[in-house]
């Protein structure tokens, strides 16, 4: 049985539709019945249910809000993992944990693998990086996930906001000098189940789409049958509050070498629309 946190997020609504799909039994609480950030609450939920496995999606995601909002940000990214974590392994579940390109500062010129030395360069992949850490340290058996560029059919992201913009403006301007992999949360979502099903070896992992991309080149195909005009631009023309890596595209030898097909983000992108 599957303990699902976060399950109204875009990434646990495709989790939740995908377990459904495949007839697996999961529990997915919304944070009324399981509040992360309530330590003995969540001890108290996870050791009665005694889930075999723990999805942990339950995250603050707001990139730019969490300069502002830093104690929010680490009371649930941090403080909540380590609540989760402890809790699983006292009831020994397998813990899988979802985390972020943005752990890597974005300086490297080759692709990022899973083992290359962290160094966020905002508060969200400060925290972010914390909770891997406070994972590794806490459990033997888990998991961590690191995604990037997340869309998909629910909830928001960079494809339902350009389709919003473009039905609003004639020209957008979208950023050009950052670089990275699109991730369509069916892929992920189907690689966090496949890792459970077939008895995976513990560890980091990076699960993305294939070929990467500007956010400018995403926004293009995004966008191809639209008459809206793109204009790129740089970083410094696009002022946002949490500095962005220029550069963080994951290596995905590791998970290719399971056994798990990735398709490409453009083919992702076109099931997904």
């Amino acid at each position: 049985m599957i303990l699902l946190t976060g399950g109204r997020g875009q990434l646990g609504t495709e989790l939740r539709y995908l377990l459904d799909e495949k007839e697996v039994d999961y529990l997915a609480p919304n944070s009324q019945q399981l509040d992360i950030t309530d330590k003995e609450g969540t001890y108290n939920f996870i050791t009665e249910l005694r889930p075999d496995f723990i999805f942990h999606c339950a995250a603050y995601t707001a990139v730019d809000q969490a300069e502002e909002t830093r104690e929010l940000d680490e009371k649930i990214n941090v403080a909540g993992t380590y609540n989760v974590a402890e809790a699983a392994k006292m009831i020994k579940a397998t813990l899988l944990y979802i985390s972020t390109d943005y752990v890597f500062d974005g300086r490297k010129k080759d692709e990022y693998k899973v083992d290359d030395f962290t160094n966020p360069l905002n508060e969200y992949g400060r925290t972010k990086l914390l909770g891997e850490q406070a994972v590794q340290e806490i459990m033997d058996e888990y998991y961590i996930i690191r995604t990037s560029w997340v869309f998909g059919s629910y909830g928001t992201n960079f494809v339902a906001t350009m389709k919003k913009l473009a039905c609003k403006q004639k020209r957008l301007t979208v950023v050009a000098d950052q670089f990275s992999r699109p991730t369509w949360t069916r892929t992920l979502a189907e690689f966090m189940l496949f890792v459970i099903e077939n008895n995976t070896a513990y560890g980091v992992y990076h699960l993305a789409n294939e070929n990467s991309c500007s956010w400018y080149e995403f926004a293009k195909e995004i966008l191809k049958d639209s008459e809206v005009e793109i204009v790129p631009v740089t970083s410094e023309k696009y002022p946002q509050k949490a500095v962005r890596p220029k550069y963080s595209v994951m290596d995905l030898s590791k998970t290719k070498a399971l056994g798990f097909e990735i398709p490409t983000w453009q083919v992702a992108l076109e099931k997904s629309i």
